[in-house]
């Protein structure tokens, strides 16, 4: 039995009704939160031998994540698939609710259970760094999904990072928009106004695709997310001061994405088309029933949990493993939504999708 992740189509060209999405050239790439070469995660692979190497040592394993979702619930089923193969068993499973204070707490809890393995997406890359020094200071292999804490290096405190291919999200996300008015109008920017290294590079990447390629399409406004509550305030206001946008960028789903469709759909604007990344039920929803919402740009989630479980296999017996790991990411639309849906979380839309679509 090997052990490897799988690399899946990308769904280029993914279309909305007549509106075809073409992919543009790209003008920039992914990079680590060092620097790094983004390594596609389909380049993990750990022969027979060394599976069975790992399932003799009989690990165990510790999931501290961020939230509950739908996110988490999909990298989650990844990495207990291929924990199965492996025979490492899972021994805590926490969530912080987005609390870096309770990540912390949950961190000091697990290193008392001495896991073999962690696997874990930290909240706040400063206020829980002490806490992932310490379970990785007395012997635990370390595997991070997205954000690195302050002072950690690879190979050396975690195993690898892996997150989204957050260059091509961006980019995606531009070409969709492009799409969505036809290749020319004037489009908002609702962008993380903080500093995240996920939403940051996605935001510039849309950002940086749209200006170079797209000279018809014109940025007229930009409004800055810092509390993601807000969102749909925030939009009020931006979609006050620019009642004529044709369509809008949003940084990510839930809660932004859902704020500025909920600012749209009180205000009655049928106009203003919505692009914005990773799957949400009432964005998705909205797009079934032929709403603003346009296209969604998502990562493969339950590859990321693969990834995070095949890189805890290469730390356990010492295997070096590239230091920075993309998942690849694809477009959703109305015409390929339950498909997305099983290609991203590996599930089934929700039931008022399906229902919505005819299904």
């Amino acid at each position: 039995m090997a052990v490897a992740v799988a690399s899946c189509s990308s769904n280029e060209g993914a279309s909305e009704g007549s509106l075809p999405i073409k992919s543009s050239r790209a003008v920039g790439a992914t990079r680590g939160p060092h620097g790094e070469r983004a390594i596609p995660t389909s380049a993990l692979d750990l022969s027979p031998a060394e599976v069975a190497k790992v399932r003799s040592g009989h690990y165990t394993a510790a999931l501290v994540w961020h939230e509950e979702s739908d996110f988490t619930t999909a990298v989650t089923a990844g990495v207990r698939d291929v924990f199965d193969q492996l025979g490492i068993r899972l021994v805590a499973q926490t969530s912080a609710n987005f609390d870096p204070a309770k990540q912390k707490s949950d961190l000091e809890t697990v290193e008392a259970k001495k896991p073999s393995v962690l696997l874990s997406l930290p909240i706040d890359p400063v206020i829980t760094a002490s806490a992932y020094k310490a379970i990785a200071g007395q012997g635990t292999k370390v595997v991070l999904l997205s954000i690195v804490p302050q002072g950690m290096r690879p190979g050396r405190d975690y195993v690898d990072m892996i997150t989204d291919d957050l260059f091509e999200m961006g980019k995606r996300a531009a070409d969709a928009l492009a799409a969505a008015v036809g290749d020319k109008g004037k489009v908002g920017y609702f962008f993380r106004d903080a500093n995240s290294f996920v939403a940051n590079q996605r935001d510039q990447a849309f950002l940086k695709t749209i200006t170079a390629n797209y000279p018809n399409v014109k940025v007229v406004a930009r409004q800055g997310i810092a509390d993601p509550n807000r969102s749909e305030e925030l939009a009020n206001a931006a979609l006050t001061k620019n009642p004529d946008l044709d369509g809008v960028y949003v940084t990510f789903s839930e809660p932004p994405g859902e704020g500025v469709l909920a600012a749209l759909h009180s205000t009655g604007n049928t106009k203003t088309k919505v692009v914005s990344l990773d799957l949400s039920e009432p964005m998705a929803l909205d797009m079934a029933k032929g709403g603003p919402t346009f296209a969604l740009i998502a990562d493969r989630t339950y590859e990321l949990g693969r990834a995070m479980a095949t890189s805890a296999g290469y730390g356990l017996i010492g295997k070096r493993a590239p230091p920075f790991l993309v998942a690849p990411a694809l477009t959703i639309t109305k015409s390929n939504l339950v498909q997305g849906y099983r290609a991203s979380l590996h599930r089934a839309p929700p039931a008022s999708v399906t229902k919505a679509l005819g299904q």
